[in-house]
């Protein structure tokens, strides 16, 4: 006999990437930078972490596509694991806010002024919830709860 559970999701949306906007580690994201590797990889290819921690999972990405601002995401949050729970939590109560990219760089380029470096095309892996994001701008801006009956 099967037991009856409620299980619950967060889904949360934001931009994990602003093209054009110098992040802390002094990168600027190009238009178009991500559009081989989720040609490649499409959402379910790029993995959904916490704190950028790969052992650990904690939901799914649904879209994740470039638009004219950067690399939107939208996406669930699962409660499968305790990571999960935990990262929910702290994403409804707005103690963790801040989306950040895993990535591997294939194509860069100094800017004009050789102090920055702009990514070109990047192989993108994962996209994480995390309390500080490399891009100050990279948020998560849409929050909401769902349950249902398993």
């Amino acid at each position: 006999m099967k037991a009856n559970r409620m299980t619950s999701e967060t889904h949360i949306s934001g931009y994990a990437s602003l093209f054009w906007t110098r992040d802390l580690n002094d990168d600027v994201t190009a238009a178009g930078a991500f559009g081989a590797s989720l040609a490649a990889r499409g959402p379910g290819g790029v993995k959904m972490l916490c704190q950028h921690d790969a052992d650990r999972p904690v939901g799914v990405w649904d879209e994740v596509v470039e638009d004219g601002r950067g690399l939107f995401v939208r996406g669930r949050i699962l409660d499968a694991t305790p990571e999960g729970r935990m990262c929910a939590a702290l994403v409804r109560a707005g103690a963790m806010d801040g989306l950040s990219i895993g990535f591997k760089a294939t194509k860069a380029r100094p800017d004009d002024s050789g102090r920055l470096r702009v990514l070109t095309e990047v192989d993108l892996w994962e996209v994480s919830v995390v309390t500080f994001p490399m891009l100050p701008g990279a948020r998560i801006s849409e929050t909401s709860r769902s349950s249902a009956q398993s």
